[in-house]
C-alpha cells in the first residue's frame, strides 16, 4: 500500500521539480532536424521532427500542470538568476520546430508557433530579467550568473528565423515579417554583448568551482552560431526593404559571429578538459546536457546558412562535418535520457524513495 501510494506522488513531485530549462532538449531536436533535412537526411530529420514534436507536447502539459498546480515552486524559478532564463528554452523550442515545420510547406501551422514564440519572447524578455536580475541584489545575483543567460539571445534569435523563414515562403505580410525579424535579430545581437559581459565578469569577479562549469556555458556558442543563422536567413530576404537595408551588413556580421563561434567552440572544448579530465567532473545525465547537444547543431545549421549566402564553400563543409557530431550527440544524450527516465520511474519497485526529476 505504501509504495503504491510513493508511486501516485511520483508525478506531482517529478512535475514540481521540473527543470524550467528542459526544453532545450526540443531546441536540440528541432536543430538537428534542420540540419539532417538540409543534407538529404529525410528519414532521420523527420524523425527527429516527431520526437520534437511528441517532447514538445509532453513538456507543454507538464508546464502547464506546474503551473497551476506548483505556483509556487515556478515562482521561485523565476526569481532564481541561475534558472530563471532557462523558461527562454520554451521559446527557442516553439520557433524552431515552426521553422522545420515550415521547411516541409506547412505553413498555417508554422504561423501559429511563430506567433505563441514571438509573442512570448516579447513578454519573457521584459518578465524574465526584471524578476530574477533588476529587482534584487546586483553583485549577488552577479554570482549566479550563468550559461543559461545566453537562452534569452537564444530565444530572440528563433524569433527572427522563424520570421524570416516565413517571408521568404511568402506567408503572411511580408514586409511587415521581414521588419520584425530584422529588428528582433538586431536586439537580439546587443544583448549577446550584454550577455557576454555581464557573464565574463561573473566569471573574472568569482572564483568558480569546476562543478560550476557546466554543460549550459555551451550556450555561449549556440547563442553566436544561431546569430548567424539567423543573419543568413535575413539576407535570403531580397525582396523585402527591410532585409536590402542590412544585407551586405548581416552577411559581414555573420562571417564575424561564425569565425567567433568557431573560436569559443575549441574554448569550450579546452574548458570541458580542464573540467572532466584534469579535475575529474564526471559526465552525468541532466537536462543542461541537451545544452550541449544545441550548439552542435547551431553551428551546422551557421555554417550551412553562411556557406550559402556567401558561396564559401568551405564553411559549408564544416557544417557537413558537425551535422554528424550533432546526431550522434543527439543520439547518446537521448539514450542517457531514457535511461534516466527509466530508473527514475521504476525505482519505487525497487523499494528507494525520494523524489525526483523528470
Amino acid at each position: 500500500m505504501a509504495q503504491d501510494r510513493r508511486s501516485r506522488l511520483r508525478a506531482p513531485e517529478a512535475v514540481r521539480d521540473l527543470e524550467p530549462a528542459y526544453f532545450a532538449m526540443v531546441m536540440a531536436t528541432g536543430i538537428i532536424s534542420v540540419d539532417t533535412r538540409t543534407m538529404g537526411l529525410n528519414v532521420p530529420s523527420a524523425v527527429l521532427l516527431w520526437v520534437g514534436i511528441a517532447g514538445y507536447a509532453v513538456l507543454l502539459a507538464l508546464s502547464g500542470w506546474r503551473l497551476l498546480g506548483c505556483r509556487a515552486e515556478m515562482a521561485r524559478d523565476l526569481g532564481d538568476p541561475a534558472k530563471a532564463f532557462g523558461f527562454f528554452t520554451f521559446v527557442a523550442a516553439t520557433n524552431l520546430l515552426g521553422t522545420r515545420i515550415a521547411l516541409d510547406g506547412h505553413l498555417g501551422i508554422a504561423a501559429v508557433f511563430f506567433v505563441v514564440g514571438a509573442l512570448c519572447w516579447l513578454v519573457m524578455a521584459y518578465l524574465v530579467p526584471w524578476a530574477s536580475v533588476l529587482r534584487r541584489e546586483g553583485l549577488r545575483d552577479l554570482a549566479r550568473a550563468n550559461g543559461t543567460w545566453f537562452v534569452w539571445v537564444v530565444g530572440g534569435q528563433s524569433v527572427a528565423i522563424l520570421a524570416a523563414t516565413l517571408e521568404h515562403a511568402g506567408a503572411g505580410p511580408r514586409d511587415a515579417l521581414a521588419l520584425f525579424a530584422v529588428a528582433i535579430w538586431s536586439v537580439s545581437m546587443w544583448l549577446y554583448l550584454l550577455v557576454g559581459v555581464v557573464v565574463a565578469f561573473r566569471l573574472m569577479l568569482f572564483q568558480m568551482d569546476p562543478g560550476e562549469l557546466t554543460p549550459p556555458y555551451w550556450v555561449a556558442m549556440g547563442a553566436n552560431a544561431i546569430s548567424v543563422v539567423a543573419a543568413a536567413r535575413i539576407a535570403g530576404m531580397r525582396e523585402a526593404p527591410a532585409a536590402e537595408v542590412v544585407h551586405d551588413f548581416a552577411l559581414h556580421v555573420g562571417v564575424l559571429f561564425w569565425s567567433f563561434a568557431t573560436w569559443v567552440f575549441v574554448a569550450l572544448l579546452l574548458a570541458g578538459w580542464w573540467r572532466h579530465v584534469r579535475r575529474g567532473v564526471p559526465l552525468r545525465y541532466g537536462p543542461g546536457l541537451w545544452s550541449l547537444v544545441f550548439p552542435l547543431g547551431t553551428y551546422a545549421a551557421a555554417s550551412h546558412g553562411l556557406g550559402a549566402a556567401t558561396g564559401l564553400g568551405l564553411v559549408t563543409a564544416f557544417g557537413d562535418v558537425e551535422v554528424w557530431f550533432g546526431l550522434l550527440a543527439w543520439v547518446l544524450t537521448f539514450c542517457a535520457m531514457v535511461v534516466y527516465l527509466t530508473r527514475a520511474f521504476t525505482r519505487p519497485r525497487a523499494g528507494r524513495e525520494g523524489p525526483t526529476r523528470p
